[in-house]
């Protein structure tokens, strides 16, 4: 698909991975998404001064962690105190731990299914501060980010993308391009698990980004919420921020 694969799709800069704009996505009315509106990536901990100008020069105004306290106070987000960009610490999971325990204690074939549910159902309120924050943000671009970029990012911008009316096959699509450009820090994070005598093949099906994994998660708001829009509704999320998110990604 030429739009997933767009030159503007990657922000190549130094300190990230997986920087990727949901701009340029065709939606079934004909309309295509906005460019530098909306960002989502990977851990920002390690991005240079460079890039951070980079992101600069390319109109970023906000910037939304969605990563635990855990997570932000052991890799610090340069944006914390930034002055001239707004950030927010908005987390999916206030802990990730015992989410995780009992995930991996449990029988599942794809074991990031649950997780991706356990985020949709439990944390639903999580997810409602999330988009509420993007619906309102200032002019300019706004970047959500987790550590990997796949997870809490990618549940996030599945609802996004499918908000504007972007079609589940480029979802699916947009989901698994983050397994291109995160070799490097999976074999990083599964490098940690051999080195504290952790499993390392039962880590590795955590980092996986297939299609199917996303597309289970959608059946399941078309199941019980019967679209997208029904899911945010019921999270109370108001429909002048879903209107609002729309406009951001769509309107000129």
């Amino acid at each position: 698909m030429t739009m997933i694969k767009h030159p503007k799709r990657h922000l190549i800069l130094p300190g990230v991975q997986n920087l990727r704009d949901l701009g340029g996505y065709p939606t079934a009315d004909g309309k295509l998404t906005r460019w530098r509106r909306v960002l989502r990536g990977d851990g920002l901990h390690r991005i240079t001064a460079e890039g951070l100008d980079a992101l600069g020069s390319e109109g970023l105004t906000s910037v939304i962690d969605l990563r635990s306290a855990a997570e932000l106070a052991d890799e610090p987000n340069p944006y914390l105190g930034h002055p001239d960009v707004l950030f927010h610490h908005q987390p999916v999971y206030d802990d990730l731990a015992p989410t995780m325990q009992r995930i991996r204690a449990g029988d599942h074939d794809d074991p990031l299914v649950p997780f991706y549910l356990t985020a949709l159902i439990e944390r639903g309120e999580a997810v409602r501060a999330v988009l509420a924050r993007i619906a309102v943000a200032p002019k300019g671009a706004v970047l959500f980010h987790c550590t990997a970029g796949k997870d809490r990012t990618g549940i996030i911008a599945a609802l996004l993308l499918g908000t504007a009316g972007v079609e589940r096959e480029t979802i699916l699509a947009d989901y698994a391009l983050t397994g291109e450009f995160i070799a490097a820090l999976v074999e990083e994070l599964l490098e940690r698990t051999r080195q504290s005598g952790g499993d390392a093949e039962a880590h590795a099906r955590f980092l996986a980004c297939a299609p199917p994994t996303m597309a289970a998660m959608l059946d399941h708001i078309d199941r019980r919420h019967g679209s997208i829009e029904g899911y945010l509704k019921d999270i109370g999320l108001a429909a002048g921020d879903i209107s609002s998110l729309r406009d951001r990604l769509l309107m000129g």
